[in-house]
């Protein structure tokens, strides 16, 4: 039974894979200072809560764009499901094709997850759309390669940038305006954010493709893509499990390596 870890800056996910599908997913603010023997008290509960006690976990696998939170999350394999984790981003990681950067670069391990995930679901010659702390753009190859992307301020980040910087603001949802013009201070901040990063995202697609010069599917995930579908038709797809999809695959091609 694999359990699949998905640490972002904001939040991090757990789900346990039994090979065919997701038997359950929780989600957990991402904290630098959680122990291992924390995690364990909160996983193993809502385990039990719904019913899974039984099941046994013997393989993890680790995306991490906090790189302080993976020891304690090593230690949680090692002592308590007897294993060592599979963690993406790592040299004894391999992935399905290698990325094609510049020499040196670093690409975060979620954004390496996407590509391989969007790469077994759909094929080559994507951009993938992720609203999460950040709006990352990442380019799949035909072949499966990531090869570069963008990276922009996320909706929630703008927010309380705009909420810090600016004493009169308030901090506000994220939502589709009833209009364009705001008659009030929080209608006009929604539609700003809302129809900017409408305009943001549609904006940088059209580069990339006009550069690319071929056809390329755009994929949308995170929390709040499906928000902003519904200002456009921004994405061809939408994938709420994307990244989990990608950690099983990739478990699953390091496994085969080594049978």
């Amino acid at each position: 039974m694999l359990l699949a870890i998905d640490v972002g800056n904001t939040n991090t996910v757990f789900a346990i894979w039994d090979g065919t599908a997701f038997l359950e997913t929780w989600r957990t603010a991402t904290e630098v200072q959680r122990t291992a023997d924390q995690y364990y008290v909160w996983l193993s509960t809502l385990m039990k809560l719904r019913g899974l006690e039984e099941v046994m976990i013997d393989e993890v696998i680790v995306s991490s764009t906090v790189p302080r939170v993976v020891f304690n999350l090593r230690v949680l394999c090692n002592r308590y499901f007897d294993c060592r984790p599979v963690v993406v981003g790592r040299p004894d990681c391999a992935l399905p094709v290698a990325p094609r950067v510049d020499p040196g670069t670093q690409v975060g391990p979620d954004r390496l997850v996407n590509t391989v995930a969007g790469y077994d679901l759909h094929g080559g010659d994507l951009i993938v759309v992720d609203y999460g702390t950040a709006t990352t753009f990442d380019v799949v190859g035909s072949d499966g390669a990531y090869e570069g992307g963008v990276i922009a301020p996320g909706v929630n980040l703008s927010l309380q940038a705009l909420h810090d910087a600016a004493a009169a603001l308030p901090l506000v949802d994220v939502t589709m305006p009833p209009q364009v013009v705001g008659k009030n201070t929080v209608d006009c901040m929604q539609s700003g954010v809302f129809w900017g990063y409408v305009g943001l995202v549609s904006g940088i697609v059209q580069r990339i493709k006009e550069e690319r010069a071929r056809p390329m599917k755009v994929i949308g995930t995170g929390g709040l893509a499906p928000l902003f579908q519904q200002g456009d038709t921004l994405f061809d797809v939408f994938e709420d499990n994307l990244t989990m999809h990608g950690l099983t695959v990739i478990h699953r091609y390091n496994k085969d390596l080594q049978e």
